[in-house]
């Protein structure tokens, strides 16, 4: 079925020109669908803040989404629908008594969007999102279905595959047994501590996450940690004070949608989020960035952006600091290295955000940035080829697996092909 359609991202700072929103009922029907669209892509949950998932047509997978999860005999992965949000698969994994790796900041995000633009959560010994895939099904432009599963020689390619491969239409990922998380916010650690205890502030929990705006000192630490794991810190983090009460990430803002925090222990789907299923994530009213590096060019980056505050904070309501554990992924953000990642939560000024970046990519430049591929960004490919070795590699598959570009549109020949 097909519908006319006038949507916007999650945000409201991108309008999609796609005007036609097909929505199938069944793999048949998307394979017959793809085949015959000479423009197409999948519309997943619109938080990407760019024209990433846009097209001439757009698909929806919601008639083809269910919750529940097929579990292996071994217990050791599960076989979802493509479409399901993050929230609901968790959901379904806590009856199981099963566990992901890792979630991201907000569990609203569908499985297929965050794998195929390597989105990601926080934690030294914790790969992004896309590093639990293990197999996945995708319906390619000829409309042929495609199976692949980890091993394959093209599956580093597949996983974060930026949209231009096929419509993922089923993903298997690794899960292991449901574990329990502490949440403690600390507030206020001097720069100078950070910077000579960088890794073992970022070190001090299963996941950790560092918020500030970039003033005289540091504003938050999020530290989650496993209680099979010990208890994690408590009532102070290197001179950072525990705080006395729940916090949003961004100053100044009602905490009820966040995650418990206080200690109290909850189950790794409560905890491993900031954001809680069933409110807006985040503050809703912004544009997104983020920008991906070397680990160990943590503290020099971090330098040059403060050097740049100045110029930050009128537009910035919080800038997060996480880290991630490297991968094989081809197009994935942290492939081969250990990545520290920048996220920038800006006030919802285009014009004004896009004015800075100019400068804050430049800044950055140094380091090798890879930005969020779902985020706003205006490095273009010849800039970003360079920073990915597998990128020939990937574009010979784009190639091979869709040779009429039913599933290129402009984002990606600017971004990724380099032909705009």
């Amino acid at each position: 079925m097909a519908v006319q359609w006038a949507g916007i991202n999650w945000a409201g700072n991108y309008e999609y020109g796609a005007r036609e929103l097909h929505r199938p009922a069944s793999v048949a029907e998307l394979q017959e669908l793809v085949a015959r669209t000479p423009r197409l892509r999948a519309l997943g949950s619109r938080h990407s803040f760019t024209a990433i998932p846009d097209s001439a047509e757009l698909v929806s997978l919601e008639e083809l989404t269910g919750t529940d999860v097929d579990v292996a005999a071994d217990r050791r992965t599960v076989t979802v629908d493509a479409g399901i949000r993050y929230g609901e698969l968790a959901a379904a994994l806590h009856r199981e008594g099963l566990a992901l790796h890792n979630l991201a900041s907000l569990p609203h995000i569908s499985v297929a969007g965050a794998v195929a633009t390597a989105t990601h959560g926080s934690g030294v010994g914790n790969r992004n999102l896309a590093g639990a895939v293990a197999g996945l099904q995708l319906v390619t432009s000829d409309g042929e279905l495609l199976r692949a599963t980890r091993g394959d020689a093209d599956f580093p390619g597949l996983v974060v595959g930026l949209g231009a491969l096929g419509v993922v239409t089923r993903v298997t990922l690794d899960v292991e047994p449901a574990f329990e998380v502490r949440q403690r916010v600390f507030e206020q650690l001097p720069w100078d501590t950070l910077f000579e205890r960088f890794d073992d502030v970022v070190s001090a929990g299963y996941s950790v996450s560092l918020f500030t705006l970039f003033g005289d000192a540091l504003d938050m630490i999020w530290v989650k940690s496993r209680t099979d794991a010990g208890a994690g810190p408590v009532g102070e983090l290197f001179g950072a004070r525990e705080a006395d009460g729940e916090r949003h990430p961004i100053p100044g803002i009602d905490p009820a949608p966040t995650t418990g925090q206080l200690g109290a222990p909850g189950s790794w789907s409560d905890r491993l989020p900031h954001f809680r299923m069933g409110f807006t994530p985040s503050n809703g009213d912004e544009i997104q960035s983020e920008f991906l590096l070397p680990r160990d060019q943590a503290v020099p980056a971090l330098q040059a952006l403060l050097r740049l505050g100045p110029r930050i904070r009128p537009l910035l309501q919080t800038c997060e600091i996480r880290t991630i554990a490297a991968d094989d992924l081809w197009m994935s953000t942290a492939y081969e290295q250990d990545s520290i990642a920048l996220h920038f939560t800006w006030v919802q000024d285009q014009q004004a955000v896009e004015a800075l970046l100019v400068d804050l990519e430049a800044a950055l430049e140094p380091f090798g940035p890879r930005p969020h591929w779902g985020k706003l960004f205006l490095a273009d490919a010849a800039a970003l080829a360079p920073r990915y070795p597998r990128h020939a590699d990937f574009l010979a598959l784009v190639e091979r697996l869709d040779p009429r570009g039913a599933f290129r549109n402009d984002w990606f020949e600017r971004y990724v092909t380099g032909s705009r």
